[in-house]
C-alpha cells in the first residue's frame, strides 16, 4: 500500500520526493543507477564547498570522522556506508523518499536506523533547499554516527520521542511533549554548537551543511549563544521556537556529546508538565 506524502508548515508545493517507492514503514531502497553524472557533479561541489569551510567552525570531532563517508568523489552508496558504520556503533542508513511521520520517524531512530533522503537538490539549489536532501543528512548527519556516544544519544533521543508521543495520547498535562522535544532536537541535534576549550564550535547538522550559517553560528556577535548544561537549561531549550526560514538568533551550546548524554537521560514527563504550566 502506497504511503501518503508529508509536508511539514505551509507549502504550495507538493513533496520533492517519489513516496510511490517507500514502504509501510516509509523506507526504500537507494535508487542509486538513478543519478546522473550531474547530480554526482553537484554533490562533489557541495561536499568540497562544504568540507573546505569546516576548519575552525566544525566540531573537531565531526572533522575527524567525516572521512568514514568515502563521499568526496561522487554521491555514496548506502551499503557502502553500512558496512563501516554497523560494526563501528550498530547503527545503519535506510532511504526514505523525503520527509516521513512523527512516529515511523522515531521508531526508526530508535532502532539505531537512521533515515537519509534519496535526492538530490538542483544546482539551483547550492545555497538553500526547501526540504532536507540526501547532502543535508548524508554530511551532516551520518558522520557523527560513527561517534559511539552521539550514536547512542540519538537512539535515546528516539525513544524518548515515542514516550512523548504515547504520553500526549494518555496525560492531559502532556499535550505538547512532542513539540518540546522537537525543539530540543532542533536545538542539539540539528543547530547545536559545543565548547571546545574556550572557543565553540558546530556539531548540529543543519548548521554543518549549510555554507551560510557555519559561519554565522560560531562567529557572528548576533546570535545569542546560550548554555546547555542543567536541567533548567534544557527547559528554556524546550520552550524556545525557532526558525526555518532564516539563520537562528539563538543557540544552545553543550560541553560535550557525554554531557549531553547524561543531561538527557533522566525521564522528562515532569518537564513537559512544567513546560504545560508556563
Amino acid at each position: 500500500m502506497a504511503v501518503k506524502p508529508v509536508i511539514y508548515g505551509q507549502s504550495d508545493r507538493p513533496p520533492r520526493g517519489d513516496y510511490s517507492r517507500a514502504r509501510e514503514d516509509y523506507t526504500c531502497d537507494q535508487n542509486f543507477t538513478a543519478y546522473t553524472e550531474d547530480d554526482h557533479d553537484t554533490w562533489r561541489k557541495l561536499y568540497s564547498r562544504q568540507r573546505a569551510l569546516l576548519p575552525g567552525l566544525a566540531a573537531q570531532r565531526f572533522i575527524d570522522l567525516l572521512p568514514q563517508l568515502n563521499a568526496a568523489q561522487g554521491i555514496p552508496r548506502f551499503e557502502d556506508i553500512n558496512a563501516r558504520l554497523l560494526p563501528a556503533t550498530g547503527w545503519q542508513l535506510v532511504g526514505v523518499p523525503g520527509l516521513i511521520p512523527e512516529v515511523p520517524f522515531f521508531t526508526l531512530l530508535a532502532n539505531r536506523k537512521f533515515p537519509v533522503t534519496d535526492w538530490i537538490r538542483t544546482p539551483a539549489e547550492m545555497d538553500y533547499v526547501v526540504e532536507p536532501d540526501i547532502f543535508h543528512d548524508l554530511f551532516g548527519h551520518v558522520p557523527l554516527l560513527f561517534d559511539r556516544t552521539y550514536a547512542d544519544h540519538i537512539q535515546a533521543y528516539g525513544q524518548g520521542a515515542l514516550k512523548a508521543h504515547a504520553l500526549e495520547n494518555k496525560d492531559e498535562s502532556c499535550q505538547a511533549a512532542v513539540e518540546h522535544l522537537s525543539r530540543l532536537y532542533w536545538y542539539t541535534i540539528e543547530f547545536g554548537l559545543q565548547r571546545e576549550g574556550e572557543d565553540v564550535r558546530a556539531y548540529g547538522a543543519g548548521i554543518l551543511s549549510s555554507p551560510g550559517e557555519l559561519a554565522h553560528s560560531v562567529q557572528s556577535p548576533e546570535p545569542e549563544r546560550l548554555p546547555l548544561t542543567h536541567p533548567q537549561e534544557i527547559l528554556r531549550c524546550m520552550a524556545s521556537t525557532y526558525k526555518i526560514d532564516s539563520y537562528q538568533s539563538q543557540y544552545f551550546v553543550i560541553e560535550n556529546f557525554e554531557a549531553l548524554l547524561a543531561l538527557t537521560a533522566p525521564d522528562f514527563t515532569p518537564y513537559y508538565r512544567q513546560l504545560a504550566l508556563s
